[in-house]
């Protein structure tokens, strides 16, 4: 079978379930595994699909993914050009857990793709609470200030890490925060994941040097911290490496 992944999270979960050498395209984007993704066609930013270059490769199926907001326009391409394809939506972690095995279902790796799903299921396996659970705001954007809702597999694996999301009362994916309101809800720590930006050009003296964030918890203790979005941001296997991060986080502020 001949594959197209046009998002991130669909390469890693082809992947993971053993079907690595079914894909003969991907997005620009799609950067792990590294060895994997360096031999593939590339076919354009997940908003701007070279729809005629991933029909050049004349997929059995391609895998896209209405959790990038804006990729509708690429579906109707597919759609437009006849080509078979599936758009995923997950938004909690269960839904992840049904599209890898709706992949696997279609990719005949039904049991690599139920081996994938217990195994994530084993790494994210709640933690033991005792006392209150600190608070930790992710932040998907600096300017302004973009954070996870509760429609989010980012809750799902915050309250599996022993934490509470400060806006997990807010039934939205995602929603912006003005500088006002983060000070008033005054997480216990805040958590770089800047989409789009690699780890190492993440900077917590952003968040640090904002003069309305100043008697906050999180500036006065110093716990802005930081974890790749390709750990959290993105619906694929690789959340259980987000979550041990977050895990860490956890045992930092529980022993302040």
């Amino acid at each position: 079978m001949r594959v197209v992944s046009l998002t991130c999270s669909n390469t890693e979960i082809v992947h993971a379930i053993g079907c690595s050498q079914m894909l003969v395209g991907v997005d620009d984007y799609s950067d792990y595994p590294a060895n994997v993704v360096a031999e593939l066609a590339r076919v354009g930013p997940d908003l701007g699909i070279d729809v005629d270059h991933v029909a050049a490769l004349k997929p059995d199926l391609v895998l896209a993914s209405l959790t990038v907001p804006g990729h509708e326009k690429v579906v109707a391409a597919l759609e437009s050009a006849g080509l078979p394809h599936i758009a995923l939506e997950p938004i909690r972690l269960e839904d992840i857990y049904r599209d890898i095995a709706l992949i696997g279902d279609l990719l005949e790796a039904r049991p690599n793709a139920q081996r994938c799903i217990t195994e994530m299921q084993q790494a994210l396996k709640p933690a033991a609470i005792t006392g209150a659970r600190p608070s930790v705001l992710i932040q998907w954007w600096p300017k302004p200030v973009i954070a996870p809702g509760s429609r989010s597999w980012t809750e799902d694996i915050l309250l599996a890490a022993g934490l509470e999301n400060p806006i997990g009362n807010r039934s939205v994916k995602s929603t912006p925060l003005t500088d006002e309101e983060l000070r008033e809800l005054n997480p216990d720590a805040v958590v770089i994941s800047w989409c789009g930006v690699q780890r190492h050009k993440y900077r917590p003296k952003v968040v640090y040097r904002n003069p309305l964030w100043q008697d906050t918890k999180f500036v006065q203790m110093k716990t802005v911290y930081t974890i790749p979005e390709a750990f959290l941001g993105r619906p694929s296997p690789r959340l259980v490496d987000g979550f041990a991060e977050l895990r860490k986080i956890a045992g930092l502020l529980n022993s302040n």
